[in-house]
């Protein structure tokens, strides 16, 4: 793991980003938004299917048997965020994950503790939803600066980096994998390329 939050999420940087990718992102956000947003459903969702599994199981066994199950699904959607984001222009399911998203899964979680961070996790969705309306404007930028050049400045791809890790994190903690609240940072000390991960 990278740093001491059980969370380690990377992606690598494509030494070009491609045209076409941009409209089918954008006809990705329309219907995603035609839909709702989906951190929304997740931060109530969730809690309450983690609260579920663990009143059937107990914790130590959803985290032992459900716990990887759970996080190939959240792979998968950070996988999908960070094509949306122009983080990536590998979508989800094409033969490995564009990401490295791996959960060190810790804890003791209870039906109650589950249910407990549709609250506790308030800080720091408004803190995310900060970013992420800043991440939207970012976007608008590396969007035309991709249509005019294939590419844009590495900075503004950081920080998109850092608002899906951020995300990342935060849905960890919302599955009940790990016990700690995810950090109030982009960054998560050094950095190392990605090395896709296999599905």
């Amino acid at each position: 793991m990278n740093g001491s939050y059980p969370v380690a999420f990377d992606v690598e940087r494509p030494p070009t980003f491609q045209r076409a990718h941009v409209f089918l992102r954008v006809a990705l956000l329309v219907v995603i938004g035609w839909i709702g947003h989906p951190l929304g459903l997740l931060w109530l969702g969730l809690p309450v299917v983690a609260a579920i599994l663990v009143s059937q199981k107990g914790g130590q066994r959803y985290l032992d048997e459900d716990g990887p199950k759970i996080t190939r699904v959240l792979n998968w959607l950070v996988d999908l965020a960070a094509y949306l984001t122009l983080l990536t222009d590998r979508l989800p399911g094409q033969g490995g994950h564009p990401v490295r998203f791996e959960v060190e899964r810790s804890g003791s979680p209870t039906v109650g503790s589950a249910l407990l961070r549709i609250l506790s996790a308030i800080p720091s969705l408004i803190a995310f939803a900060i970013l992420a309306f800043v991440g939207a404007i970012v976007w608008v930028i590396a969007a035309v600066l991709v249509l005019a050049d294939e590419g844009y400045p590495e900075g503004l791809w950081r920080f998109q980096r850092g608002i899906v890790r951020w995300e990342a994190c935060l849905l960890a903690y919302l599955a009940s994998l790990v016990d700690r609240y995810p950090p109030f940072e982009l960054e998560k000390g050094s950095v190392s390329p990605a090395a896709p991960s296999s599905p």
